[in-house]
């Protein structure tokens, strides 16, 4: 049976900034950008929003700064930008990812304490190298890793799918069928970073290495860039420019990480237990979904994702993508923008987005015909991850 708030509310517009690396321009820029976007698509002036919602951390591991307009883009920025001193009744800002702060904006339009909300996720590429550990003392876990070089998230994954291919069998080979399709979605993506860059299975094999078995093409890129959605009750949604979104499940989970997101296993746990909750709250199943919008900040994710929901069997995910089952033509499109290994490093919302797109037939070139239901995860599986269903009428 489905949760009270399935359908209850809808995304009805999305907005987008310029994706860039390394742009001179602020980080408050292309929130704004993004946000104008976002207001713009739905038929609305910034005079209509009342609530506002975002997540503020920052990209990059061991990153200190936290410069307002810079490194991060807050409420009362975003405020100020806008011009909204006093016509915002209802904001939030959540130390989580973006399904946590879409679901409390849900709520909000749905009961009434805001009219239209504006969640943004601003993101950039800090200066100086990536992943960089910047802490004067490795503490907690930290003393553990960082000490050796052991330091950066693409480190952590990289053993996480080592050992994936151990329990399984699966090889580069095979990644390099998933990560190759990704790239030709994303040249039907012309917001994407690595639109107009196609890759081919010898080039993910002779990649540099990041961290053995990732390659340079294991991990997604990192942009400066902003994505923000604009959020309605079902009600006000079905009066306004574009067809709506409408909210019919969501989950988020608060399973542990073990050893620093390094072991497929639990990663696979978390993310069954949140399947469970995700599908719960819908009233469906794998079955229903017509396009998945699976994290991909690196590639196991995908291997994780598909198994923990039930799209396929534990340890079939690597052949499952070889037979060709989530090319745009396939039984189960997968990732069809490209997401974050194509689109960029957004931190999730490049599979909401798409997620809308499909849902609501504005996914141009990669469109996939009759998609009813969508589903959009963010995260590892475990702790703070979240996931989103969609679908195209209110309820499921």
């Amino acid at each position: 049976m489905a949760s009270e708030l399935s359908g209850r509310a809808a995304i009805v517009g999305l907005g987008y900034s310029k994706l860039e690396r390394r742009s001179p321009r602020p980080l408050a820029h292309f929130a704004r950008e993004a946000a104008e976007a976002a207001v713009a698509d739905a038929g609305l002036t910034i005079d209509d929003i009342d609530g506002l919602g975002t997540i503020p951390n920052i990209a990059a591991y061991g990153n200190t700064g936290d410069l307002e307009g810079i490194d991060i883009v807050t409420v009362p920025n975003m405020v100020r930008m806008l011009g909204r001193e006093h016509g915002i009744r209802w904001h939030v800002q959540t130390p989580g990812l973006c399904p946590d702060t879409i679901m409390a904006a849900a709520a909000a339009v749905a009961s009434g304490a805001c009219t239209y909300a504006l969640v943004w996720r601003a993101v950039n590429v800090p200066k100086g190298r990536y992943s960089d550990f910047s802490m004067a003392q490795a503490r907690g876990e930290h003393q553990f890793r960082a000490p050796y070089g052991f330091t950066m998230p693409a480190a952590w994954q990289s053993v996480a799918l080592r050992k994936y291919m151990h329990d399984h069998g699966s090889t580069r080979e095979d990644m390099a069928a998933f990560v190759v399709q990704n790239r030709e979605n994303t040249q039907l993506n012309p917001k994407a970073y690595w639109c107009g860059t196609p890759l081919t299975v010898e080039d993910y094999l002779e990649a540099p290495m990041v961290a053995d078995p990732f390659c340079l093409y294991d991990c997604d890129i990192p942009v400066d860039g902003c994505v923000a959605v604009l959020l309605a009750s079902a009600e006000r949604a079905r009066d306004l420019r574009q067809p709506p979104a409408y909210i019919t499940g969501y989950a988020q989970t608060t399973w542990p990480t073990r050893g620093g997101f390094t072991d497929s296993e639990n990663m696979w746990e978390g993310g069954a237990a949140l399947g469970e909750k995700l599908w719960a709250s819908a009233g469906m199943g794998p079955d229903d979904i017509d396009v998945a919008m699976l994290y991909d900040g690196f590639s196991i994710f995908l291997y994780v994702w598909l198994e923990a929901l039930g799209f396929v069997g534990r340890g079939e995910a690597a052949s499952y993508i070889a037979s060709g089952a989530t090319a745009l033509d396939g039984e189960l499109p997968l990732n069809t923008s490209g997401c974050s290994l194509g689109e960029g490093r957004l931190h999730g919302m490049a599979q909401i987005s798409e997620a809308v797109l499909q849902v609501t037939g504005r996914a141009g070139a990669r469109q996939i015909e009759g998609a009813a239901h969508t589903v959009a995860t963010v995260g590892a599986g475990t702790l703070a991850s979240g996931g989103l269903i969609f679908s195209r009428e209110a309820r499921a």
